[in-house]
């Protein structure tokens, strides 16, 4: 691994606290003067690294660069065999994820990236991914799991991020079905689960969850303005929130949380009116439950019910 990598996992391990640079020097075996050249090559890709005399160096508390050994080293589940990935750029950490498998990734892995060129929401929307303030990440699992059960994976990862954000922020988000978060009335988040599926067995080899969410963005096309936001928590750095989805996620892929009571109680379209668009026709319902696969069950004007399963809503506007 290279010096600089080294480095960073010591500073990110002790953020906040002052090291010399003869203490990291000893640690690794190099000179001082390489371990000055791997602190300038962090700084020089954005990394803020305080650096005084007769002080040594520093992960300012302010610094909110990504880093897989950050990450990695805040993720609480033990995970084995789980490889993060962390790209400046990249075109879809879905993408990814998928090209990782073709290549013969087997194994559990996070992609994340400062930014995507071409990030993708439901039916191939685009999703606004600015460099250095969202969080866009994929994870990805090989699994054995029958394809009527995957369905539910994306409500499992909208309560996910919510507990996540709950946890580390105190803010409460809204839950839209199926795969949006809102705060105070716009978009913050999306979630576009896809999986590898066999079509003998009808199973699903791997699930691959993305997520995007606006951090700290302040700056949207025209389009978005009126219909997106940003989470904008303070004092929480983008390495702890992500590993934070990541601990949640597994919680409840392993059982410990009852999601679909996360999901109900902050639904933000239980007992609303909406339109539900399906086979290229507008029908207008009202909401009225959750059901144990994560199906929404809508209910008419005439009495009648059905369950959606997949499609778009929107909330109708009195």
């Amino acid at each position: 691994m290279q010096l600089k990598i080294e480095v960073l996992k010591v500073l990110e391990e002790e953020r906040g606290r002052d090291i010399s640079g003869q203490a990291l020097a000893e640690r690794f075996g190099v000179s001082r003067n390489a371990i000055w050249k791997a602190v300038r090559a962090l700084q020089a890709e954005g990394y803020k690294i305080l650096a005084g005399q007769n002080k040594g160096y520093r992960l300012s508390e302010e610094n909110d660069m990504l880093s897989a050994v950050g990450i990695a080293d805040a993720i609480e589940h033990r995970v084995k065999g789980l490889s993060v990935y962390l790209h400046r750029t990249i075109d879809s950490t879905n993408d990814e994820a998928k090209r990782l498998i073709a290549a013969g990734k087997k194994g559990t892995a996070l992609i994340v990236a400062e930014g995507q060129t071409a990030g993708r929401g439901r039916r191939g929307r685009q999703f606004f991914s600015p460099e250095l303030t969202g969080i866009y990440m994929t994870f990805s699992f090989p699994t054995n799991m029958p394809l009527n059960d995957a369905v539910g994976i994306t409500t499992a990862a909208a309560v996910a991020v919510h507990l996540a954000v709950m946890d580390l922020t105190g803010i409460e988000t809204d839950i839209k079905w199926v795969n949006d978060l809102y705060l105070g009335g716009k978009k913050i988040c999306g979630i576009l689960t896809e999986a590898i599926s066999d079509f003998e067995s009808g199973c699903a080899q791997h699930i691959i969850i993305g997520i995007g969410m606006n951090y700290q963005t302040t700056e949207f096309p025209r389009e978005l303005q009126e219909i997106a936001a940003s989470l904008s928590p303070n004092g929480v750095n983008r390495n702890r929130m992500v590993a934070r989805i990541v601990d949640r996620l597994l919680d409840i892929l392993n059982g410990e949380v009852d999601y679909l009571a996360v999901y109900r109680a902050h639904s933000m379209v239980l007992g609303k009116e909406i339109i539900y668009e399906r086979d290229g026709s507008k029908t207008e319902a009202r909401a009225i439950e959750i059901d144990e696969d994560g199906g929404l069950v809508v209910e008419h004007h005439d009495g009648s019910r059905t369950t959606l399963t997949s499609g778009e809503i929107s909330l109708r506007l009195r």
